[in-house]
C-alpha cells in the first residue's frame, strides 16, 4: 500500500529507524511529501527490481460542435516507462575505542550517522532534479524528464526575445514591475495540473491531501519569488506540526532544494548562458531554472519494494569481537517517478542575480 515517510515512521518497530525517518522528515519537506508506491516485487528466475508505469505525456482537449456535425477526433497520449530501483545510502567505520568517547549525543557514532543522513537527504533531492540514469546509476530527474514537454517554459518561445526573464533585484525594484514578473510566473504555473490522489493510505495518519504543490528552486530564486510575492501580498509563512517554517506563494509552497551532495554549489545551479541561443545577446550571468511540482500517485511520486521497510539502519555492534565496526543507513531500493508531465514543469532561464 502506498506510504509516505510519515506513515513509514508510524509502522516502524525500531526506535533507531524511527529516529532516522523522523530526521529525514524534519529536514526535508520535499521528501516528506513524496508518496512511495511500494508495489515492486522481484520476479522469479532472477527477475529484476523494475517498476513499470504509464506516463501521460499529452492531454486531449474538448470543444463545442455544431448541430449535425461530428466532433474532431482528438487523443490523449501516454507512453510506457520503466525505472530500476536502487538502494540509496552509505556506510561508515568506527574504532570501538573512539566510539566510547564523549556523550552519546555527540560521540563518533552519532556524528557519522548524522553526516550520512545529511548526505542521503541531499542525494535523494539532487536525483529528483538532476538525475540521469544513463550516467549516475540512479533514476532520471525532472531536468531530463521535462525537456521538450509542454510544461517546459522557454522565454524565447513565449514572447521574450532576450531568451530570459530578468527578476534580479536591480531590475525588479517597484510594485508594478513585481506584479508584471508575477504575471509571468502565474502564466507558467497555470500550466501545471494538481494531483487528485494525494499521498499514502488516506485512512492512516500522515496521508497527504490531494493537490499539494511546490515551487522548487535554489536560495537565490526562492529569495526572489519571496520578494515578488511580498509586493503582491501573496506571501505567507507558518510553522507546521514538525516545527518547520513553511513559506508559500498562494497555494504553492516555496522550497529551497539546497546544495549538492558534494557541497560545491546549489542542486539547481545558477549559471551563465547564451539565453537567446543565437549569440546576439551574449552570455547572460545569474541565470537559473525554477521547477513546479504536484505530489501524488498520479503526479510526482516514488517507487519502492512491496512489504519491505522504506528505511533500514544498521548500527555498529561493539559487543562482538573486532576493533573496527561498520554502520549503515539505507533507503530503498527506491526510484523517482513522474506519472504525468503536466503535473510538473520547469521555467528556464530566470535571471536572479
Amino acid at each position: 500500500m502506498p506510504v509516505t515517510l510519515a506513515q513509514a515512521a508510524i509502522n516502524t518497530l525500531n526506535d533507531i529507524d524511527f529516529a532516522v525517518i523522523d530526521n529525514l522528515r524534519r529536514y526535508s519537506w520535499f521528501l516528506d511529501q513524496i508518496v512511495w508506491d511500494d508495489s515492486v516485487t522481484p520476479g522469479t528466475g532472477g527477475g529484476t527490481l523494475t517498476y513499470g508505469y504509464t506516463r501521460l505525456t499529452t492531454a486531449r482537449g474538448a470543444a463545442f460542435r455544431d448541430y449535425n456535425s461530428e466532433y474532431t477526433a482528438d487523443q490523449a497520449v501516454r507512453a510506457r516507462f520503466t525505472v530500476d530501483l536502487k538502494p540509496l545510502g552509505g556506510s561508515f567505520n568506527i574504532d570501538r575505542t573512539l566510539a566510547r568517547l564523549g556523550p552519546a549525543a555527540t560521540n563518533e557514532v552519532a556524528f557519522q550517522s548524522q553526516q550520512l543522513l545529511t548526505s542521503l537527504r541531499t542525494m535523494a533531492q539532487q536525483q529528483y532534479i538532476r538525475g540521469d540514469s544513463s550516467t549516475d546509476g540512479g533514476f532520471d530527474g525532472l531536468n531530463k524528464i521535462l525537456a521538450g514537454t509542454n510544461t517546459e517554459y522557454l522565454p524565447i518561445n513565449n514572447g521574450t526575445p532576450t531568451g530570459y526573464l530578468d527578476w534580479s533585484p536591480a531590475t525588479i525594484n517597484s510594485q508594478p514591475l513585481a506584479q508584471a514578473a508575477l504575471d509571468q510566473l502565474d502564466s507558467w504555473l497555470s500550466m501545471i495540473v494538481p494531483s487528485h490522489t494525494g499521498g499514502g493510505d488516506q485512512g492512516m495518519p500522515g496521508a497527504l491531501p490531494p493537490g499539494v504543490k511546490a515551487i522548487l528552486g535554489n536560495t537565490q530564486s526562492i529569495t526572489r519569488i519571496r520578494a515578488l510575492a511580498r509586493w503582491a501580498a501573496m506571501y505567507t509563512s507558518v510553522k507546521d506540526d514538525l516545527g518547520r517554517q513553511i513559506e508559500s506563494y498562494g497555494q504553492w509552497v516555496l522550497v529551497d532544494m539546497g546544495d549538492t551532495a558534494t557541497g560545491t554549489g546549489p542542486i539547481i545551479p545558477v549559471q551563465a548562458l547564451d539565453a537567446d541561443g543565437a549569440g546576439a545577446g551574449g552570455i547572460i550571468t545569474g541565470l537559473t531554472d525554477i521547477y513546479a511540482v504536484s505530489f501524488g500517485l498520479d503526479a510526482l511520486c516514488g517507487a519502492a519494494l512491496a512489504g519491505q521497510p522504506l528505511v533500514n539502519t544498521y548500527m555498529p555492534d561493539f559487543t562482538l569481537p573486532g576493533a573496527v565496526k561498520s554502520g549503515e543507513i539505507e533507503m530503498g531500493p527506491i526510484a523517482g517517478v513522474v506519472k504525468n508531465t503536466r503535473a510538473c514543469g520547469v521555467l528556464r532561464n530566470v535571471k536572479v542575480i
